[in-house]
């Protein structure tokens, strides 16, 4: 060992943001508001949906069908999140287990995608727009969060080892023996 070799150690004062968030009120209220999405989407998908999409056009009714399928899986996506995040929360499974849960349902950024009026997105029923709009301002938030919590772990800090400390203090002395 030189007088330049550290070891590592973990900073026992570290907060996990991820631990913390998750059992927040902000973290409360953004399940609130998911599950109240979903809820409120599959409400309007079975009921005023279906009978505003019968009198469409076809290429509407092509579009209502492509998108409600996308709204349906981005917010499957967001509802298993957000679960996830609250078992963790509440102590039902760790955050190693959440990760483990998160191989199986990916959050993918192409959600969040600008829309394409191409794809016909200006012939949907305005109440389908407004959810799909929130889906995707929900699915980006959500996306963000993940990556600040999936990022936070302790940074180990380098600190000197006390032999290396004390040999670096040797040499100095006796001429770099």
């Amino acid at each position: 060992m030189t007088g330049l070799d550290v070891m590592f150690r973990d900073d026992s004062d570290w907060v996990s943001f991820g631990e913390t968030y998750v059992a927040s009120e902000s973290f409360k209220g953004l399940f609130r508001d998911g599950m109240t999405l979903v809820e409120e989407t599959a409400a309007y998908l079975d009921g005023n949906g279906r009978d505003e999409s019968r009198g469409a056009s076809r290429d509407a009714t092509l579009a209502y069908a492509g998108e409600s399928m996308r709204l349906t899986t981005r917010l499957m996506q967001i509802a298993s999140w957000l679960l996830v995040q609250r078992a963790v929360a509440e102590g039902e499974i760790t955050h190693g287990q959440a990760q483990e849960e998160k191989r199986r349902v990916k959050l993918t950024a192409s959600e969040t995608r600008m829309i394409d009026e191409g794809d016909g997105f200006a012939l949907l029923p305005e109440r389908l727009q407004d959810l799909v709009e929130r889906s995707r301002r929900l699915h980006a938030r959500i996306l963000h969060l993940d990556g600040l919590i999936t990022e936070d772990r302790p940074t180990p800090r380098p600190v000197e080892s006390p032999v290396a400390a004390q040999q670096g203090l040797l040499r100095s002395a006796f001429g770099g023996l």
